[in-house]
């Protein structure tokens, strides 16, 4: 376990933007390397840490509390999907977690992603698309490989949908309009363009949207969405 001591700095006049701090986790060494390398030349990110093992990882990210973490799937002792609900289950402002994977429809993946992770990111990726997805998802607007979670929803919904309670009467009509465009993978720009209405009005209707569903992000709302029936396969 690699920890590096700069907690960061929130930003006040004049000064730059605090750095995202994020949290490699992963069994192979060369591969916490690359990723180091990578995120590291990027302006405004910090690898403040690193783990070996899921067992590592879930007590380093409550004590360095990262605002984003990579984790892998598939790591000794603790998996990635265990420590993913272990972190999420014990931090009150847990940092967002993307899954690190070799496949993108493994059943680990959507299990990860069920867990409470905000995205996904296959190990083949380069390092511009690495890039692309930790400032997509730090930044929450929109969906990480949108395709890919819906193609992932539909394909697990039977196994679930029945057991699911459907969506909360209380969804006025205009969430559920939100809702179907964040199925659909588009921006809060993109759904605020749509409709027709301010970015601020569709960043209100999201938040609606999340806390209604008792769901923390855009991922977990369209898994959501599928295995209630809302939306449907096909």
């Amino acid at each position: 376990m690699t920890t590096v001591r700069n907690e960061g700095r929130p930003a006040g006049d004049g000064e730059a933007p605090r750095p995202l701090r994020i949290v490699l986790a992963d069994d192979e060494q060369l591969v916490r390397g690359a990723l180091r390398a990578i995120l590291g030349a990027e302006d405004g990110m910090e690898v403040v840490g690193e783990a070996a093992t899921g067992a590592e990882a879930v007590p380093l990210i409550r004590e360095l509390r990262p605002d984003l973490v990579l984790m892998d799937v598939r790591m000794p002792e603790i998996d990635g999907i265990r420590a993913t609900e272990q972190v999420l289950a014990s931090m009150s402002a847990p940092p967002r977690i993307i899954v690190v994977t070799t496949f993108e429809n493994d059943a680990s993946v959507y299990a990860a992603l069920r867990a409470g992770a905000s995205g996904f990111l296959l190990k083949r990726s380069g390092a511009e698309e690495l890039v692309q997805a930790v400032r997509l998802v730090a930044r929450s607007d929109s969906l990480l490989f949108p395709a890919a979670v819906r193609r992932l929803a539909a394909r697990h919904t039977g196994e679930r949908a029945a057991d699911e309670p459907a969506l909360p009467d209380r969804l006025s009509g205009r969430e559920r309009a939100v809702l179907r465009l964040m199925t659909g993978g588009l921006t809060n720009a993109e759904i605020a363009e749509r409709l027709g209405v301010g970015p601020a009005t569709v960043k209100t209707h999201v938040a609606g949207v999340l806390a209604k569903l008792g769901v923390r992000d855009r991922t977990q709302a369209v898994i959501a969405a599928y295995e209630r029936g809302f939306v449907r396969p096909g």
